[in-house]
C-alpha cells in the first residue's frame, strides 16, 4: 500500500541526521551557495569525498546583501519547524544568531487577523528574526568550514552526461575567480540555482525532457523598510507582529504587514499588497499605513529609517514538476527556489529548503540505484512541495479570486470555506489555532486540518463568538 503524504511529511519532519554512514562519491557538486545549496552540501559532505559548491557571487566574503537574492533586503522569518532541521544539520546556528543579534521571539499574540489577535495556542512556539544575509552569512560559514567543502566562484554553463548519468558540469570563473573556463568531473549534481534555474534548458540540450513549469500568476508588491530600535527586544512591549487583512477589510490596500526586530539593534517592517496596491513606496507612504495598523507598527517606524524603503515585486508563484518527468539523467536533483517559489510571505522558502535537504539525506540513505534518474527524490520532495504550495499558492489564489470577483468551482469553493471557517476560529479557540499554527509553521501537513472535527469544532467557535458581539 502507498504511503500517505501525511504519513510522509511526518517522517521528514522528524527525521534526524544519519550518523556514521558510508560514502558514496568522490566529488559531488552543488550548484548555487544560497541556503538551499549551502543545507544540501551539509548533506553531501557526509556521503562525498569532496563537495564543491558553484556560486558566482562572492559568497565567501560577502557579509551583506548579494546580488544573486534579490530579495532578500525584504522580511525574512525562520519558522519553529525550519529552526528545527537547520539545527539538526548545523547545531548551535540559533545560539549563534543570537549571539549576533537575532531574536528568537515568541508568536503568543504575533498574530493579528483583521486587528484582532489569534487565540493563544499553548505550544510555547518561537520565531527566528533575523535579516536573511546574516543567516545565510550564519551556515555558509559554518558548511564551508568542513574539511571537504570547497567553493569554487564561477558561473556554471553547462553539464556534461555519460550512459544516462551527469558526469561533470561546465563551468566559466568569475573574472577574479582565476580559473578561466573549465570543467568538474562529479558523481552527482544538486541543481540549487534558485527560481531562474537553468536546469531546464541543459536537460532539453541533452537530450533529456524539462520537468513541467506551473505558473500561478499572484502578483505581490512588497516594501520594506529598516529602523533604528533603541531598546533591547527584552524591554519591548511587543516582540513583532503578522497583521493579516482579508479583502473585506478596510486596510488601506495593505493585505499583509510584518515587524520584526531582527540584528543590529533594528527593525525591519514590510508592508504587502496584492495586484496593483503598493503599499507604502516612499517613507511618508509607508510611516502613514503603518499608523493604521496595530500599535506595534508605530514603535517600529518610530526611530530613525536605514538606507531607503526598499520595494520588491513578484509576478507568479512557480514550481516544477520533477516527479512527473520523463527521460531524466541519474545523479541529478533539484533543490530550494530551482523547484518551487512562493510567496515570501508565508515564511516557507527557508523551512523548505531545510526539508528539502532531509529529503536528500532520507533518498541517499536509502540505498539507491544511483545508476538511475532519483525518483524517490522526487517523490519525497513531491510531498514537502505539494504542502507548501498548498498554503502559500492555495491561499494567494484564494485571496485574488476573491478581491476579483472570480467564480470558483463548487469543490474549491466549499474547500475555501472550509479554511474560512478554520482562520476565524483562530481568534477565539485555541485548539484550532494549534491545529492551524502546526499547518502554518510546516510542524505537519496540510491535509490534517481537512479532519471533519477540526472543521465542526471551528464552526462552533465562529458561532459562538458571532452571538457574543
Amino acid at each position: 500500500m502507498t504511503e500517505s503524504a501525511v504519513s510522509l511529511f511526518e517522517k521528514l519532519v522528524q527525521a534526524d541526521p544519519p550518523g556514521n554512514v558510508p560514502v558514496l562519491f568522490d566529488t559531488a557538486c552543488v550548484i548555487g551557495g544560497s541556503i538551499a545549496g549551502l543545507l544540501a552540501a551539509r548533506v553531501l559532505s557526509d556521503r562525498a569525498r569532496q563537495v564543491v559548491v558553484i556560486e558566482p557571487d562572492d559568497i565567501v566574503a560577502v557579509t551583506g546583501a548579494r546580488a544573486g537574492v534579490p530579495q532578500d533586503q525584504q522580511v525574512h522569518t525562520l519558522l519553529p519547524a525550519g529552526q528545527r532541521w537547520v539545527e539538526r544539520w548545523i547545531p548551535g546556528v540559533t545560539k549563534e544568531a543570537q549571539d549576533r543579534g537575532a531574536s528568537l521571539v515568541p508568536d503568543t499574540g504575533s498574530t493579528v487577523i483583521d486587528g484582532v489577535p489569534q487565540a493563544p495556542d499553548g505550544e510555547g512556539h518561537h520565531l527566528l528574526a533575523i535579516g536573511r544575509p546574516l543567516l545565510e552569512a550564519l551556515i555558509r560559514d559554518r558548511v564551508t568550514s568542513l574539511p571537504n567543502v570547497s567553493v569554487l566562484r564561477a558561473q556554471a554553463t553547462k553539464l556534461q552526461y555519460r550512459d544516462d548519468a551527469v558526469t561533470s558540469v561546465g563551468y566559466v570563473a568569475m573574472p577574479d575567480g582565476g580559473r578561466g573556463a573549465g570543467v568538474l568531473d562529479v558523481d552527482f549534481v544538486v541543481d540549487a540555482m534558485g527560481r531562474s534555474s537553468r536546469l531546464s534548458n541543459w536537460l532539453t540540450q541533452g537530450g533529456y525532457d524539462r520537468p513541467g513549469l506551473e505558473r500561478l500568476a499572484a502578483p505581490i508588491n512588497y516594501a520594506t523598510a529598516l529602523f533604528e530600535r533603541p531598546v533591547q527586544v527584552t524591554d519591548l512591549e511587543q516582540t513583532g507582529a503578522l497583521a493579516l487583512f482579508t479583502p473585506q477589510y478596510p486596510s488601506g490596500g495593505v493585505s499583509v504587514a510584518a515587524a520584526q526586530p531582527i540584528e543590529g539593534k533594528r527593525w525591519i517592517v514590510m508592508l504587502m499588497g496584492y495586484g496593483d496596491s503598493r503599499p507604502g513606496r516612499t517613507l511618508a507612504e509607508f510611516r502613514e499605513a503603518c499608523a493604521k495598523l496595530p500599535p506595534v507598527f508605530a514603535t517600529a517606524t518610530a526611530g530613525a529609517v536605514i538606507g531607503d524603503v526598499v520595494t520588491y515585486h513578484q509576478a507568479e508563484s512557480r514550481r516544477r514538476h520533477f516527479a512527473d518527468v520523463g527521460r531524466f539523467p541519474a545523479r541529478l536533483v533539484s533543490v530550494g527556489d530551482a523547484v518551487a517559489s512562493f510567496n515570501p510571505i508565508y515564511g516557507q522558502g527557508m523551512s523548505s529548503a531545510a526539508l528539502h535537504a532531509s529529503c536528500l539525506a532520507s533518498y541517499l540513505g536509502g540505498g539507491p540505484d544511483l545508476g538511475t534518474a532519483a525518483r524517490e527524490f522526487f517523490r519525497l520532495q513531491q510531498v514537502v512541495v505539494d504542502a507548501a504550495w498548498a498554503i502559500s499558492a492555495g491561499g494567494d489564489a484564494a485571496r485574488l479570486d476573491a478581491q476579483n470577483g472570480a467564480e470558483v468551482p463548487a469543490d474549491v469553493r466549499q474547500q475555501r470555506w472550509a479554511m474560512e471557517q478554520i482562520t476565524a476560529a483562530t481568534l477565539a479557540d485555541g485548539d484550532v489555532t494549534r491545529a492551524f499554527n502546526n499547518v502554518s509553521y510546516m510542524l505537519r501537513h496540510p491535509a490534517t486540518l481537512a479532519d471533519p472535527a477540526l472543521l465542526a469544532r471551528a464552526v462552533a467557535a465562529n458561532e459562538r463568538a458571532a452571538m457574543a458581539t
